[in-house]
């Protein structure tokens, strides 16, 4: 049990930082004009694909790793029920306070904080997102088991 438990605090913080470090390079690679659409806080398509394939990878890295912690059980399943609720209690709130920021265009290239306090997603990302980490998680958790 105890294993089990130290299986899943660790694949969800591999997941954060992961998610973390991956989204300040794609940020830092691809710069506000391809994050962004034009004069807008509203993200483009490309990094919607992004962040979709970001949380998919990520989400199987941790799967993996949480199974290879726990040695067996439902670990993973654990860990997917645990990311997907997280974020779901991150997201909402997310979607609730992105109605109150004020529509303003963006004129510049703006650094990686001011954009994530600016930033417009449509209201199904920050929910769909949470379960393509959970699928990952999954995928990967059962990867570790055929490999071991």
């Amino acid at each position: 049990m105890g294993r089990a438990i130290l299986a899943v605090i660790v694949g969800y913080l591999v997941m954060f930082l992961l998610l973390f470090a991956g989204f300040t390079c794609a940020y830092l690679i691809l710069g506000a004009d391809q994050a962004f659409k034009p004069g807008s806080y509203q993200v483009s398509n490309r990094w919607l694909a992004l962040s979709f394939a970001l949380h998919i990878v990520v989400g199987l890295i941790g799967g993996f790793i949480c199974a290879a912690i726990a040695k067996g059980g439902k670990a993973p399943l654990a860990l997917a029920i645990v990311a997907v609720v997280i974020g779901l209690l991150l997201g909402i709130p997310a979607i609730m306070a992105q109605r109150n920021l004020p529509n303003t265009p963006r004129t510049r290239n703006v650094p990686n904080l001011e954009a994530m306090q600016k930033v417009r997603q449509p209201v199904w990302a920050p929910i769909a997102l949470p379960i393509v980490a959970a699928v990952g998680i999954l995928i990967g958790g059962k990867l570790k088991r055929r490999e071991g």
